[in-house]
């Protein structure tokens, strides 16, 4: 399955539910679980909808195997209603708007220096331990929002990445058992602001910008995706290629990953790991070249989907630097 987070474009964000993307349709899966309730004769049809599929992507994993079962009824009940029945709970794909497919994890866990050539060309040896930092939930996106260049820098990097979406409770997961752990995967741009993150030793400052975690366009649910080791990965900022990879490339892979992270902290439903960045950023190139306002930075991850966001400058009102 291919689970989004939308809203009608007619409506305002505090509006979005989850849904499901089928052939450029959307089902909404909280208002057709409600209408089958309904046809059950159910009385608290809504209220039960929302408590099976709630408004956050995090609250629903929570229920585990159970939600992803109810989801599949309701896709299968829809595939079989009237083409009338339907009217009232799949919406053509140009008539919503896509939001971040994970809008508020507990934990947003980012590896660096996670593919070869990418180490490579930024003259450091293979690591031993995952380098690991984090990013926030202000700095989620999503597909169809603009990244926002701010006045601070003029140096905003790209960074394609293969998201990982945690489905549940993981403490001390060991590899071999990794992906029984994985709901799904999503694409992700661990947008970066180069001088801030490199004028001190930790990363945070270039990482936790507001706005620099475009996340979608939906999150790939794992029994789709069963194999995450041979994906290609690839970047281009106003349609030219400026970086491509394989997961195969990757020093620590997914069940690596899990392990290490599980093995530090629990990890809970929800939670994403962004599994590190290929070769080819802008602040490696000669010379160097940064997004600017305007600019069109695409990701593409094959079996997942793509993810394309507008860069857009923008204005803090309080920066103190």
């Amino acid at each position: 399955m291919k689970l989004v987070m939308f809203q009608l474009k007619s409506e305002e964000k505090e509006n979005q539910r989850i849904g499901v993307v089928e052939n450029d349709v959307v089902v909404d899966l909280q208002k057709a679980y409600a209408a089958l309730l309904k046809d059950g004769g159910s009385v608290r049809a809504e209220e039960m909808a929302k408590t099976v599929f709630p408004s956050e992507t995090a609250e629903f994993l929570k229920g585990g195997e159970k939600s992803l079962e109810e989801a599949k009824y309701v896709l299968s009940s829809v595939e079989n209603a009237s083409d009338e029945w339907k009217k009232q709970c799949t919406f053509p794909r140009d008539e919503v708007k896509l939001n971040a497919p994970v809008q508020a994890p507990q934990k947003i866990l980012c590896v660096g220096h996670n593919y070869r050539e990418h180490i490579l060309e930024m003259g450091r040896d293979l690591p031993e331990y995952p380098v690991s930092f984090a990013k926030f939930a202000n700095t989620i996106i999503g597909p169809e929002d603009d990244i926002p260049k701010y006045d601070i820098s003029d140096q905003l990097d790209y960074e394609a990445e293969f998201a990982i979406v945690i489905g549940k409770r993981a403490c001390n997961v060991k590899k071999e058992d990794a992906l029984d752990y994985v709901a799904g995967y999503t694409v992700a741009n661990d947008v970066t602001y180069r001088d801030l993150q490199r004028r001190t030793l930790q990363w945070l400052q270039g990482k936790s910008v507001d706005g620099t975690a475009p996340l979608g366009p939906w999150l790939v649910t794992s029994d789709e995706l069963t194999d995450p080791s041979n994906l290609e990965i690839s970047l281009s900022v106003n349609g030219e290629e400026r970086q491509r990879s394989n997961t195969k490339n990757l020093v620590f892979s997914v069940e690596d990953l899990v392990e290490f992270f599980s093995g530090l902290m629990t990890l809970e439903p929800g939670d994403v790991i962004l599994s590190g960045t290929p070769g080819g950023v802008g602040f490696a190139r000669d010379p160097k070249t940064f997004m600017k306002d305007g600019d069109v930075c695409t990701v593409n991850i094959d079996s997942v989907g793509t993810l394309e966001n507008r860069v857009k400058a923008a204005k803090r009102a309080e920066v103190k630097l």
